[in-house]
């Protein structure tokens, strides 16, 4: 596969991140674990996005611990190669491949975790973990830290002392990405972008909104993204009024539009694309003009897209937009500026403007800072942008504009003088919209 991360960087990673602990400190991070689907059967395996963050290692059962004493180092803990388990469930790296395949400088047995880490805590003051997250990682370090405690009056070397969240400063390093990260962003934005025009020549009335899920899957996997990057939401008619809908069931319809929000899955980082578009390729009257609000919230957006503006001037302008749109449709009575101001728009906007994207589809990172100020955009920062309208069969509007639900979403970089637009080869203005989906 091409753009892969070197494993140069994840050295790069854990050395940038033992040097943000103090002095005589020790962090753990611990993979996933597979996930029983049912029975005898697991869910596809997906890794910790932290513990991949600072490996690059895609196997369950391990734990990655830095060291930061006088010899600050990484040490691996992983599953031994075994080869009953391997002829059924596939190959392992197993501990002794570790040190030269991920660039560790040690690495050892999963299985002798328990006794090493008290040896490992001797004379440590700080721990760092990702706390509330793992109770099995949370009571290994409880129990080992109990244990050096115990010992202590005979061998001199205190407990730590200190257990702390590792996850502020891991956080903020994966809030900027690097020029590889963005290289494997941009390859899962252009699948996904590839995938969204193939569907969009795809609906028609009759089908299923089950079926146009399965064609974006289909699309993802040909190209290297073998998994989704979330559950795909295809929502026709009403349904696209229900923000987080999967049940991808129903029948599309002659005259609805269809709101489906998916991206692709690759090398472990996410691609998060919505687009609203009529099952007959034709908006109608209502439906053009609701899809137009919304397309200028989301310009109005991008022109806060840059290094020191912030999340809430985009939001601010994007809910401005439709606000006023909706006032001037009837469908928010009153006054203009009142209804912006008391918010009478979150009715139809129902949701936040956009979220931090990257190994997780809504991505760690603050929004604000310890002072409670809008954090600023800086170059590396990768953001979704996705104002939205939603008006549900029982809302009390004129009936034209009931069951319209429409999102607008596209994956944007922050750069030094604005923004690049990852997912912009997606058609989106209506006219473009149209003339996609009539020329088959």
């Amino acid at each position: 596969m091409k753009d892969v991360i070197p494993q140069d960087e994840f050295n790069q990673r854990r050395q940038q991140l033992l040097q943000l602990l103090p002095t005589n400190s020790l962090a753990l991070v611990a993979a996933s674990s597979e996930v029983t689907r049912s029975n005898d059967t697991e869910f596809p395996f997906r890794q910790n996005s932290d513990f991949f963050y600072l490996t690059g290692f895609n196997e369950p059962d391990a734990v990655l611990l830095l060291i930061n004493d006088s010899n600050p180092r990484s040490v691996l803990f992983c599953q031994d190669k075994d080869p009953k388990h391997e002829v059924w469930h596939g190959l392992r790296l197993g501990y002794e491949n570790a040190v030269e395949a991920l660039a560790v400088d040690s690495a050892e047995d999963l299985d002798t975790l328990p006794e090493r880490l008290p040896e490992l805590l001797q004379g440590i003051e700080s721990v760092f973990y990702p706390m509330g997250e793992d109770s099995i990682l949370a009571e290994l370090v409880s129990e080992a830290r109990d244990e050096v405690s115990v010992k202590a009056r005979r061998s001199g070397k205190l407990a730590p002392q200190s257990l702390s969240d590792l996850r502020p400063n891991l956080d903020a390093m994966r809030l900027i990405k690097s020029a590889a990260e963005i290289a494997v962003m941009k390859e899962a934005a252009r699948i996904s972008t590839q995938a969204f025009r193939r569907i969009m020549r795809f609906v028609e009335d009759g089908k299923h909104e089950y079926q146009v899920a399965a064609e974006l899957h289909h699309e993802f996997a040909m190209n290297g993204a073998l998994h989704p990057a979330y559950g795909i939401i295809s929502g026709g008619g009403a349904n696209a009024c229900i923000l987080h809908y999967t049940d991808n069931r129903d029948v599309l319809r002659n005259g609805d539009l269809l709101l489906v929000d998916a991206g692709a899955e690759y090398q472990g980082y996410a691609a998060d694309i919505t687009r609203t578009f009529p099952v007959n390729g034709k908006f109608s009257e209502p439906q053009s003009i609701l899809y137009n609000l919304v397309l200028k919230a989301q310009q109005a957006a991008f022109a806060e897209i840059k290094p020191d503006s912030n999340l809430v001037n985009a939001s601010e302008a994007a809910a401005r937009v439709i606000s006023d749109g909706l006032t001037e449709l009837g469908i928010l009575t009153g006054d203009a500026e009142e209804n912006f101001k008391e918010q009478r728009w979150k009715t139809y906007f129902i949701h936040g403007l956009g979220h931090w994207l990257g190994l997780d589809v809504h991505d760690v990172g603050r929004y604000r800072n310890s002072e409670g100020e809008p954090v600023s955009f800086k170059p590396g920062m990768v953001l979704t942008v996705e104002p939205g309208i939603y008006i549900p069969e029982d809302a009390e509007v004129d009936e034209k504009w009931r069951g319209i639900g429409i999102r607008i979403e596209d994956d944007l970089v922050v750069t030094a003088d604005g923004f690049d637009n990852m997912t912009a080869g997606v058609p989106k203005t209506i006219e473009e919209i149209e003339e996609w989906m009539k020329s088959q």
